[in-house]
């Protein structure tokens, strides 16, 4: 029987629970308990017919071993597993040769439209172009890397990626371990001891295509050989200027141990190293924390774990308003070097309550060493309403459609007020210089962002990082930055230079310090300590 006829033309086989004997020679062996427990076959002649599959899984979960290249027939079931047609519950299995091969298939990517896998299950392809790894984010657990045609996937919202980009559908293919575990140990695709970074390359990806748990795989039959097309970057980028201000999100940095951080001291402890690690290269002379834990030591558990590593008491915390931080689980906060800079008056806050009780936190600072000595600046850290959550959103805040997500009308609000306390910033202190940095949970081209810049902040990622290098945050494989820097127009013009430095977005979890993680993978570095990239800007007087 001609394996198209067990595949047939639809999603699931019309054969349905019937004996079927098929023969074809084996492209990809995936035989064992922790694997896909069989192998995939061929008929190298197939049908003619571009509407069916030439070839089919074989489910063997207790042999007998076969090997690519060999002619193989089979008696067995036609069924369904998870929507993968195979033959199962063999009665026979017979080797009638060996050393036989089946040219591989080209898959055009990126795809000329949706694509449609089915008349492809189970057969042997290629990929001629180059893929860049776009998501990591199941590296750890399911053992799979997304790859995309046309370099890795930027957000439309970013303001970067083209008016004619094609969508992900068209651009992702979905690179699996042949495992049929979770948390594989050890784990795949490894190049010197660690996973890939996205925005690594891959050429001549060859392997079988499979359906598993509604999503289509492709399972390599020759190991990929992932390119270092993005080195990492051991410090951050050099850039001129006379005063450094830089704000991270340190991914809820929390001392109450198995709240939202570190479940254990261990954790905590691996979780302390790697930041200061951060903190101490991005060497700032004003730097905006992003989700400390609210009303406890974590603030000050970092600082003090900041200073010993410098071996000086070099970094204060700005002192909190006299109305707190809110009432959030997380807040945000300004520590300074005590060098470089003074604050000036006390700190302030926007307690209104579009901040959700996460309000933005100010300070006014005068410059007391270089070149800028005797300069003032106001500098606000801020963390908008996220992405997430979008069950609770309602009305104008639920998802649009229109790739902002949920709760973009919140972030707009939010943007509208915060454009609002930068005006009286200004007039309170008599200095026009503002300069907003943080996690605003916007991309560059999206509502917030364009409610900030018209109001007069601009925004100096926009104006000094090239699209390429214009991310901070990837989710589900989608590269943009959520992470800014606005000034006043009067601050605008000294601003010497900014970046991002990409130690965190392009990373796999897998190397944060979460203790589930491999062992061997963890090192007290920068890499993978958040998962947002920091933000720097520097100033010249």
């Amino acid at each position: 029987m001609p394996i198209p006829e067990v595949q047939g033309a639809g999603p699931a086989s019309p054969l349905l629970g019937r004996r079927v004997v098929v023969q074809g020679v084996v492209t990809g062996d995936f035989q064992g308990r922790d694997a896909l427990e069989g192998f995939f076959l061929q008929q190298p002649e197939g049908d003619g017919d571009p509407r069916t599959s030439d070839a089919v899984f074989v489910h063997t979960p207790r042999g007998p071993e076969v090997a690519p290249g060999d002619v193989v027939r089979v008696e067995g079931t036609a069924g369904e597993f998870f929507e993968r047609t195979e033959v199962k519950d063999l009665r026979q299995l017979v080797i009638c040769g060996r050393g036989a091969a089946v040219a591989p298939t080209p898959l055009a990517m990126p795809f000329a439209g949706q694509p449609d896998f089915e008349p492809l299950e189970g057969m042997l392809v290629t990929v001629p172009v180059e893929l860049a790894v776009t998501d990591l984010y199941n590296l750890g657990r399911f053992g799979q890397i997304g790859l995309a045609a046309q370099g890795r996937l930027t957000s439309p919202t970013n303001g970067t990626a083209p008016a004619d980009a094609l969508p992900p559908s068209r651009r992702l293919l979905i690179a699996d371990d042949g495992m049929n575990v979770e948390n594989p140990r050890p784990v795949p695709y490894l190049r010197d001891g660690r996973p890939p970074r996205a925005g690594d390359t891959v050429a001549e990806l060859t392997g079988v295509l499979t359906f598993s748990h509604r999503r289509w795989l492709l399972e390599p039959t020759v190991p990929p050989r992932f390119a270092p097309t993005n080195p990492r970057r051991a410090a951050p980028p050099p850039l001129a200027g006379d005063l450094r201000l830089a704000a991270m999100n340190v991914l809820n940095y929390f001392t109450t141990l198995g709240e939202r951080g570190a479940a254990t001291a261990e954790e905590l402890e691996r979780q302390r190293r790697k930041l200061v690690a951060a903190l101490v290269a991005l060497d700032a002379d004003v730097l905006g924390l992003i989700e400390i834990e609210n009303r406890s030591p974590a603030l000050a558990d970092l600082l003090q774990a900041l200073n010993a590593e410098l071996g000086e008491e070099r970094y204060a915390a700005v002192d909190d308003p006299p109305d707190g931080l809110g009432t959030d689980a997380i807040r945000v906060a300004l520590i300074y070097r005590r060098d470089r800079v003074r604050p000036v008056g006390r700190s302030r806050a926007a307690g209104d309550a579009v901040f959700r009780g996460r309000p933005p936190l100010a300070q006014t600072f005068e410059v007391i060493a270089g070149d800028g000595r005797g300069e003032a600046l106001s500098v606000v850290v801020a963390h908008f309403k996220s992405k997430g959550g979008c069950d609770e959103a309602k009305g104008p805040d639920r998802d649009q459609g229109d790739g902002q997500g949920c709760w973009n009308d919140l972030r707009t609000r939010q943007a509208h007020r915060m454009a609002g306390f930068a005006g009286e910033l200004r007039r309170a202190t008599g200095d026009p210089d503002v300069l907003l940095i943080g996690d605003l949970n916007a991309h560059g081209a999206e509502d917030p962002i364009r409610t900030l810049v018209a109001a007069g902040l601009a925004d100096q990622m926009a104006a000094h990082v090239s699209p390429a290098e214009r991310y901070s945050y990837v989710h589900r494989g989608v590269a943009g930055y959520l992470d800014h820097a606005l000034a006043s127009a009067s601050l605008a013009g000294r601003v010497a230079g900014a970046a991002f430095w990409h130690v965190n977005a392009d990373e796999s979890p897998l190397l944060s310090y979460r203790s589930d993680n491999p062992p061997e993978l963890y090192r007290p570095d920068p890499f993978r300590s958040s998962d947002h990239d920091p933000v720097i800007v520097t100033l010249s007087f």
